[in-house]
């Protein structure tokens, strides 16, 4: 028991020490010359370090934004929640035709990606073990399927 107690907090210690490193790193110049540059009427800006790419979450237009950049200030992608009376038809009818359609909807997003594609992203619930993050394209089709939750 004593050993299994030593092991989580271990565990425990590591994640949090990788957490706030993980915040410590200055986001570099390249990336926020970037973001400015892309998002001149932006405001609330908060950064977070992802390691993999810095995220800077947004109000534009009075909406919410999320933006990726990579440590070379290269931008990955935009992220907009979105409502749900403002999901296109095309996509409204490919959720609707999945077999999901009886799924809670929990969130919705509207992504646009570096490569110029647009997808809409849609977390659903069945339960609270259940939940799954959905990927349309712009003409209803569904993207990905990942693993539960």
């Amino acid at each position: 028991m004593k050993r299994i107690r030593t092991t989580l907090t271990i565990i425990a210690l590591l994640i949090f020490a990788a957490s706030s490193f993980a915040q410590l790193r200055k986001i570099p110049a390249e990336v926020t010359d970037a973001f400015k540059a892309k998002f001149p009427n932006s405001n609330a800006v908060e950064w977070k370090d992802k390691l993999k790419f810095f995220q800077a979450s947004f109000e534009m237009r009075d909406e919410d934004y999320q933006a990726k950049f990579n440590s070379k200030g290269e931008w990955q992608e935009t992220e907009k929640t979105i409502e749900r009376d403002k999901l296109p038809t095309e996509v409204s009818d490919g959720f609707n035709k999945s077999k999901y359609s009886d799924w809670e909807v929990k969130e919705m997003s509207y992504i646009e990606k570096k490569d110029g594609t647009d997808q809409y992203r849609i977390l659903v619930r069945k339960s609270d073990i259940e939940k799954k993050y959905l990927f349309f394209n712009k003409t209803g089709k569904l993207l990905k399927d990942p693993i539960k939750i």
